[in-house]
């Protein structure tokens, strides 16, 4: 297997109305996964304005990226992908998801938002998304490597 360096991704934890902003990105219903709004960083720009690109991208709309909130990395042994994503706190500041919104690239199908118990019955990674984005503003978590999901 071939060693290759990790991507660096972005990923928004907007919290609107009490309620957490999840999208899917598996066309076709490959699978049920959600998962934080983001994708990867493009060289040349910063973390921030990577985000608020793929935010406009996936889900239409604009937010104000805050604080660091977490850093997760994930893997898969097979091929050796390994991402490691970080989680910045954002404000909606205009637009809404709209189910109609299509993504330019066609990744995420799916864009709403979810109450604190709603995700109990749904699948979503990491798992320690709910207890980050609902808590309070602090230091910055760190979610060790785990395998990859579909």
């Amino acid at each position: 297997m071939k060693t290759r360096s990790p991507r660096l991704a972005v990923r928004a934890l907007v919290l609107h109305q009490d309620r957490l902003l999840l999208v899917n990105a598996y066309p076709g219903g490959v699978s049920d996964l959600w998962c934080a709004p983001g994708g990867g960083v493009e060289p040349g720009s910063s973390l921030p304005e990577n985000l608020c690109r793929e935010l406009h991208e996936e889900c239409g709309i604009a937010v104000a990226v805050g604080p660091l909130a977490l850093v997760n990395e994930f893997h898969d042994p097979r091929s050796g992908f390994h991402q490691v994503d970080l989680y910045f706190r954002c404000t909606l500041t205009s637009g809404a998801p709209d189910p109609a919104w299509v993504d330019p690239a066609d990744v995420v199908i799916s864009r709403r938002f979810f109450a604190r118990d709603e995700l109990a019955g749904i699948r979503f990674k990491p798992d320690s998304l709910p207890e980050v984005a609902f808590a309070p503003p602090g230091l910055a978590h760190y979610d060790p490597l785990e395998e990859i999901v579909a």
